[in-house]
């Protein structure tokens, strides 16, 4: 077994931009919108040209760069809500959604008929139809809205400005005031929030299309959409050949980075990382109203069993970061699938067993993080060498992912999920202990059971 004798490499840590954090965790944020990995940093690129275009200050120019990667950081708050309402997968019903030009009526009827009730019965499809059609409105009102506000508690929890909140709060605003949550019109909208939503279509017209595509869906919302001034601003780039090439170069991560305004790149430090951790912990768990505060539980438990066993205050809160994020690929699997009431079928399994992988792919952009991804990468492995993604044998599982995994599984059992109701922690843990040996790690499993019998572990 890998032991804990490694120290953490607080060195690397304090090297850590915050851009480069953020930018790669919003990777997790793509997957959540159906969208090709790097959407965010790509609209970074363009957002941020285009504020450079406008004559944008410094510091408006970072304030901007920071809306830009986290712009959906709100996007896991309302995928369960999708999910129940078009009754299909959550993930291509947002992405395809981002295709709609809602001021046009029949584009969206046309979008709510081929989504809804995909793979269902007639009569279902029907039933859901109905009631969209009947309070669609009010539906598309209450799932920005909440998307919104999540977005811009995110931003504040991370320590950033309203610039940077309101920016995200007011995504979906349109100039015309056919926008939501609000029918903000005109510069009532903060700028922020119209580059970003700007952004968002380029990109997304120009993954399907390329450049004229691209300027040409903007120039069609010139407007109605957009302030004419801000279309100038990106037609302005349209003979930048340098600009389109950085736009899908393989780089592109690097050439973002360096488009953080001089003097305004921050490095992290122990707190900010903390802060980021248990903020996209949060993310995780918003996607699902079964999962809500499963990460902060782990990370205590994992917490606490660390502590039993004698890991070192820094490897712990080293350890508690990776804990937190140990499901960020979660984000990538489809609501209709987690939230699930029956069994889930053997290809719904493998979109499950994928987000391990995920996560391990997603951590390991921060540099610093190569061994936690590991770490969070395999709590779903098992010491009998028959858990997943990777059936690793025992040897090679580290004990704190062995931690991990307790934790996991404790909380998993004793909290509520869509087929069953929460189990209680003495029945939890004859469970457990059944697992001991084959599953779980004998003497994490009594770590856990020491801190439930004095009461430092409460579900």
């Amino acid at each position: 077994m890998q032991t804990a004798e490694r120290p953490v490499d607080t060195a690397s840590v304090t090297r850590l931009q915050l851009s480069e954090v953020i930018a790669a965790l919003t990777y997790a944020l793509d997957l959540t919108e159906g969208q090709p990995p790097g959407h965010s940093i790509r609209c970074c690129w363009i957002g941020s040209h285009i504020g450079r275009q406008l004559g944008l200050d410094a510091d408006a120019l970072w304030e901007l760069y920071y809306t830009l990667l986290l712009k959906d950081a709100g996007c896991s708050s309302n995928a369960a809500r999708l999910c129940e309402l078009y009754g299909s997968d959550d993930r291509s019903t947002k992405r395809d959604f981002k295709w709609v030009d809602t001021d046009k009526f029949t584009d969206v009827v046309r979008f709510v008929l081929s989504h809804t009730g995909v793979g269902k019965d007639l009569a279902d499809r029907f039933r859901r139809f109905i009631h969209l059609a009947r309070a669609g409105e009010r539906l598309a009102t209450e799932l920005i809205q909440t998307r919104c506000e999540r977005g811009a508690d995110i931003a504040r929890q991370l320590g950033f400005g309203e610039a940077v909140a309101v920016g995200i709060y007011s995504l979906d605003e349109h100039w015309n005031g056919r926008g939501k949550p609000h029918g903000l019109t005109g510069n009532a909208i903060p700028l922020n929030a119209q580059i970003a939503l700007l952004a968002q279509v380029i990109d997304v017209f120009h993954h399907i299309g390329g450049r004229v595509h691209a300027l040409g869906e903007i120039r069609c919302r010139r407007g109605s959409w957009f302030d004419p001034r801000l279309i100038d601003a990106a037609h302005a780039l349209e003979a930048d050949d340098d600009f389109w090439a950085g736009l899908g170069a393989a780089d592109i991560e690097q050439c973002v980075y360096r488009l953080e305004p001089r003097g305004r790149s921050l490095l992290v430090d122990d707190d900010t990382l903390d802060a980021i951790a248990a903020a996209f912990g949060q993310v995780v768990d918003s996607k699902s109203p079964y999962t809500a505060g499963h990460s902060e539980r782990v990370a205590l438990y994992t917490d606490l069993i660390a502590e039993r066993l004698g890991l070192d205050a820094g490897r712990r809160r080293w350890l508690k970061r990776g804990a937190l994020l140990h499901d960020l690929g979660k984000l990538g699997v489809s609501n209709s699938i987690l939230d699930k009431a029956g069994s889930l079928d053997e290809e719904e399994w493998a979109q499950i067993r994928k987000h391990p992988v995920y996560t391990e792919q997603i951590l390991a952009r921060i540099t610093p993080f190569d061994e936690l991804a590991v770490v969070s990468g395999a709590h779903h492995e098992r010491l009998d060498g028959k858990g997943y993604p990777r059936a690793i044998p025992a040897g090679e599982i580290a004990l704190e992912t062995r931690i991990i995994t307790v934790s996991d599984i404790f909380d998993a059992i004793t909290a509520a999920r869509p087929y069953r109701g929460p189990i209680p922690v003495p029945e939890a843990l004859e469970i457990m202990g059944r697992m001991v040996g084959n599953a779980l790690d004998q003497d994490c499993y009594a770590a856990l059971v020491e801190c439930v019998k004095d009461s430092r572990i409460r579900p």
